[in-house]
């Protein structure tokens, strides 16, 4: 069996105007585990990551401290996050409270942006938004296609929080509101692994974030 670590980027920039930047401390958080990664003695004989910018930061983070890993890699849209600013968008003025809501602190965004979730699962934004629910999960499933038939033992895949979610949801074949739950727990910088051949695709583990363990690293350990 083959194995893929899937890594969540570092923290990026959330409230400010581009997002799409990781943050110094999501750079920190990023060299650690390529250290982690190093200690450990893992090599990679192939890598993805999506499209956005936070991405690519965080793959250069982890390089420089593990030089080991291919600098040449697949970038693939499969690995990029949903749109949660058109999700926010897409409310429309009957929901316009809960997108006000989410604008007065990290909490109140993050517990507002579950029930956005939610109702895009249900399909109750289909009309607004740039891509469904449905084509999330089919996109999100072509990419680990594309790594079960990739032929390679030891893959690292850069990605965001939705799409390990939905990738973890669909390795346990479970309900969709599940990929939320998961989506919202999920760390910045964390590993979450997972074993796969051409026919199967089974989880290991979790979100971990064993590089951020040592109690002076606590503040670092962030979702953002």
């Amino acid at each position: 069996m083959a194995k893929l670590y899937l890594v969540r980027h570092g923290q990026a920039s959330l409230g400010a105007d581009d997002y799409d930047q990781l943050s110094a401390k999501g750079d920190q958080q990023c060299r650690w585990l390529g250290e982690h990664f190093a200690r450990n003695g893992l090599q990679f004989d192939c890598v993805f990551s999506g499209t956005l910018r936070r991405h690519a930061q965080s793959l250069d983070a982890i390089r420089r401290a593990l030089p080991g890993v291919p600098l040449a890699h697949e970038v693939h849209p499969g690995l990029d996050e949903y749109d949660f600013h058109a999700l926010f968008r897409a409310l429309g003025d009957e929901r316009r409270d809960l997108a006000e809501t989410s604008k007065s602190s990290p909490r109140e965004f993050f517990k507002a942006l579950r029930q956005v979730l939610l109702l895009w699962v249900e399909g109750a934004l289909d009309a607004r938004v740039p891509e469904t629910w449905t084509a999330f999960q089919r996109r999100v499933a072509d990419v680990r296609e594309t790594i079960q038939r990739s032929g390679v033992k030891h893959v690292l895949a850069v990605t965001s929080g939705g799409v390990i979610g939905a990738l973890t949801q669909q390795a346990l074949h479970a309900p969709a509101a599940m990929a939320i739950d998961l989506n919202l727990q999920i760390r910045n910088s964390s590993v979450t692994d997972c074993f796969f051949n051409r026919e199967t695709f089974q989880l290991s583990s979790f979100n971990s974030i064993s590089h951020l363990d040592d109690p002076l690293r606590h503040a670092f350990q962030t979702y953002g």
